[in-house]
This record gives structure tokens, C-alpha cells and sequence, in this order.
């Protein structure tokens, strides 16, 4: 079993939940309000607007999402319903399938990204200095890679 967390460790994780959780919901509201697209919605896109010729195979783009195969179909099937990406089947490998950023996918991508980013700095970054914002860095790029 695991050994209880100290009062110090119990205050920094629920601090870091409740804060992230708060946080999410805030870039999700706005972004939603503000353009229709979904924190998912956008992470997809800038994933994919970042690819070579704006498309990746499914299960790359599962791995970079941090979501489940299960869960990266669900999105991009909807996304596709929607004229933001499409699906096709890979040209080395037919057998597979690669999501594919559409030219209209691109243009809400670049149409949400002032608006994105004007959150992302009122809610995050105006509120913590460079030295924070490099220990923060730091602390989830261990988390992340362990």
C-alpha cells in the first residue's frame, strides 16, 4: 500500500488539481463560447497543423495526444463530421488510417488561436515570472517522462 502523503505533498497535489482542473475548464469554456471548438478540437488541430503535410498516422497521433486509440477515433470522427480533418488511408500502409487537417481545419485553427491565446495568458501565464515558469517547466517535463 502506498505510504500516506505528508500535509506538504497533500496541499501541493490538491493545489495542483484544483488549479489545473480550474484551469482547463476556463480555456474550455472560452474557447467553446468563442469559436466552437473544443480544448480537444484545438489540441488536434495544432498536433496535426504541426505534422508534415498537416497529417499523421492515427496511432501517432494518439501518442502525442495522450489519448487512447479508442478515444483519438471518437475525436477525429467527429472532427470529420464537422469538415476539420479527414480520415484516409495511409499511402505506405493501407491498412492504416491518417488524420489529415483540412484547409477549413486550418482556418479555425488560425482563427482560435488569438483568442486561445489571449486566455492562455490572462488564466496562466500573466500570473507566474519567468523563473516559475522554468520550474514549472522542469517539474512536468519529469512528470511527463516518467
Amino acid at each position: 500500500m502506498a505510504e500516506p502523503l505528508t500535509d506538504t505533498e497533500q496541499t501541493a497535489w490538491r493545489t495542483f488539481i484544483e488549479s489545473s482542473w480550474a484551469l482547463h475548464t476556463r480555456l474550455e469554456d472560452e474557447l467553446r463560447a468563442a469559436t466552437g471548438l473544443s480544448m480537444n478540437d484545438y489540441h488536434v488541430m495544432v498536433v496535426l497543423s504541426e505534422a508534415p503535410e498537416r497529417r499523421l498516422r492515427m496511432g501517432e497521433l494518439a501518442s502525442r495526444l495522450v489519448f487512447s486509440p479508442s478515444r483519438v477515433t471518437y475525436q477525429i470522427n467527429s472532427m470529420v463530421k464537422r469538415g476539420l480533418v479527414r480520415k484516409q488511408s495511409c499511402p505506405e500502409d493501407g491498412r492504416g488510417q491518417e488524420a489529415v487537417l483540412t484547409d477549413d481545419g486550418l482556418a479555425a485553427l488560425q482563427a482560435a488561436a488569438p483568442l486561445h491565446l489571449d486566455t492562455v495568458r490572462k488564466a496562466f501565464i500573466d500570473h507566474v515570472d519567468a523563473d516559475e515558469l522554468e520550474v514549472i517547466n522542469r517539474v512536468f517535463k519529469k512528470v511527463r517522462e516518467a
